[in-house]
């Protein structure tokens, strides 16, 4: 199902400091997909694992591909705090998951690699615009709102506070 384009412009709804995780994989050896192929499940398992308990802190995702090698996801989190609540659990996948790469043995790590990137954006420091675009990224994490609700100019959007009248 295709979520329908929203007329107009748009921006995210989004209120205070905005936590982005970036989290992805290389494929080192594409005959090696015993070895990768785990590592791309276990990131789907542990998103429909995040998306079952909103309460976890995930506000939404979007998958990307950067090549035929290298697969990502995009993560805005409700705060670091719970990102980092969710890694560290012991009841949560990504404990076991993380435990089981880390286990393998290093010949068998090289065929993929793993990296992430943690953002802390205050607020101020993000803005966004979506003309005629269904609910996408923060938007779709936080919520859109029409774009004169913060300002038609980016440094207009990036000038709102969320305590300010």
């Amino acid at each position: 199902m295709f979520a329908k384009p929203v007329p107009g412009r748009t921006t995210a709804a989004a209120e205070g400091d905005v936590v982005v995780l970036l989290i992805g994989m290389r494929i080192n050896h594409f005959r090696g997909v015993h070895h990768w192929l785990p590592v791309m499940l276990a990131m789907g398992r542990m998103l429909r694992e995040l998306r079952a308990d909103r309460s976890r802190g995930l506000l939404g995702h979007v998958l990307l591909s950067g090549s035929p090698r290298t697969y990502y996801v995009v993560q805005y989190w409700e705060s670091k705090e719970k990102l980092y609540a969710y890694a560290s659990a012991p009841d949560m996948f990504h404990r076991k998951a993380w435990a089981m790469f880390n286990r393998k043995e290093k010949k068998s790590r090289q065929h993929v690699g793993l990296w992430h990137e943690t953002y802390i954006v205050p607020e101020g420091g993000y803005e966004s615009i979506y003309a005629d675009m269904p609910a996408y990224g923060l938007a779709a994490a936080t919520g859109s709102l029409p774009i004169e609700g913060r300002g038609r100019r980016a440094a207009d959007r990036l000038a709102h506070r969320s305590g300010a009248k």
